[in-house]
């Protein structure tokens, strides 16, 4: 009897030990609902602040016309100062941005063109920058979304503009040539492309359909593993996921959503050369905005003799004047004669602030030509 006792007593405790993490876990449970309750009451709470702002600035209600990049660029750098974690600053800006998309859309939600079909890169980031509450409207080609802007079939477009791997994507530059629409904000996508096939295995390539950029981003991954194979550029990545879907044998560079969207197997992911591979896009509007605080200003101008000698340092020199840091240029071709070039500059700051409007005053003085294409906050992450 004594030793069943002594079991006993060594038993006891272990059931006690497993009886106590079920009750604490009860109340973690009770203590989520509780805040579950309170996100729930705040996030009406902040809806129905949301819907006063659209009544007070517009009678029309149409979410473009109160829709204010400037000021959701400071609400996310103000989520992130605020963020001690557990959560990541990633992932604290995207939730944010959902609440200011779904919130923005109870009048309508803003349509937004971009560089389509569904599943590029693209796409992507017109949800990092609008949120999954915009209705994103795909189309074939870079001059189709400035057009839709330009029309107000969409109230704004997402183009790629720029890779850290293969440069400036020249299409969007020259479109700015002709077009009166203004840059409202940019948007820093880490792009990982994968190849993708209706086949289960790379040996069954035939050839690569992607955009003529993803193949370039890829060469050195596609020249060591697929050294035969032909590689096609098409208008763009998800293109060459439809091919793969079409084709037997071909396989597409893309999105993991774009292998979701056209049924395709995963035989290789994250090949691009680099692993830092960013691409940056710009979001195009129908007018300026405000300052937020972190702004970059993009210029195109011309100098009045670029065959002079110092042309071009005697144009750019209001900026080392009044400290203003020029952070890109690109030179592309006028189109009004041959050997004739247009600049297309981006600066730090906006163009109401002093010493940017004191720069911009004194170099316009001396270009031929001289347009602000835009002034928008930089890429928060």
């Amino acid at each position: 009897m004594a030793n069943r006792n002594k079991k006993l007593v060594k038993r006891a405790p272990a059931a006690v030990q497993a009886a106590a993490p079920a009750l604490d876990l009860g109340k973690i449970r009770d203590r989520i609902d509780a805040v579950d309750s309170r996100i729930h009451a705040l996030l009406n709470e902040r809806a129905r602040f949301a819907q006063q702002v659209g009544i007070s600035k517009t009678a029309s209600g149409r979410a473009v016309d109160f829709y204010r990049p400037e000021r959701e660029a400071d609400v996310l750098r103000k989520a992130l100062e605020r963020n001690e974690g557990p959560l990541r600053d990633e992932e604290i800006a995207r939730l944010f941005r959902e609440i200011m998309s779904a919130c923005l859309a109870q009048q309508e939600p803003l349509k937004v063109a971009f560089l389509g079909p569904e599943g590029t890169f693209t796409q992507a980031a017109v949800i990092k920058q609008f949120g999954s509450s915009a209705r994103a409207l795909p189309l074939s080609a870079i001059d189709e979304v400035f057009h839709e802007v330009e029309s107000g079939v969409a109230d704004f477009g997402v183009v790629p503009i720029e890779n850290s791997t293969e440069g400036t994507v020249n299409h969007t530059l020259d479109m700015f040539l002709t077009s009166g629409l203004k840059i409202c904000g940019e948007v820093e996508l880490r792009i990982h492309h994968n190849l993708m096939a209706r086949v289960t295995r790379i040996a069954g390539v035939k050839r690569v359909c992607a955009h003529a950029q993803a193949l370039a981003q890829c060469r050195g991954w596609l020249d060591d593993q697929l050294p035969d194979v032909e590689r096609i550029p098409v208008s763009s990545n998800a293109e060459g996921a439809r091919r793969a879907r079409d084709e037997r044998g071909t396989a597409g560079i893309a999105s993991r959503v774009a292998a979701e969207i056209y049924g395709l197997n995963l035989l290789a992911t994250e090949i691009e050369d680099r692993p830092d591979n960013t691409t940056r896009f710009l979001v195009l509007g129908r007018k300026l905005f405000g300052r937020s605080g972190v702004d970059r200003t993009s210029l195109l101008v011309s100098a009045s003799g670029t065959d002079d000698a110092g042309a071009l340092f005697r144009l750019l020199e209001p900026l080392a004047e009044h400290r203003v840091n020029m952070t890109r240029i690109e030179s592309r071709p006028s189109r009004k004669r041959n050997w004739d070039y247009v600049f297309f500059i981006d600066i730090e700051g906006h163009v109401t602030d002093p010493p940017v409007a004191k720069a911009l005053e004194a170099l316009e003085s001396r270009a031929s030509l001289f347009k602000v294409l835009g002034s928008y906050p930089r890429a928060v992450l």
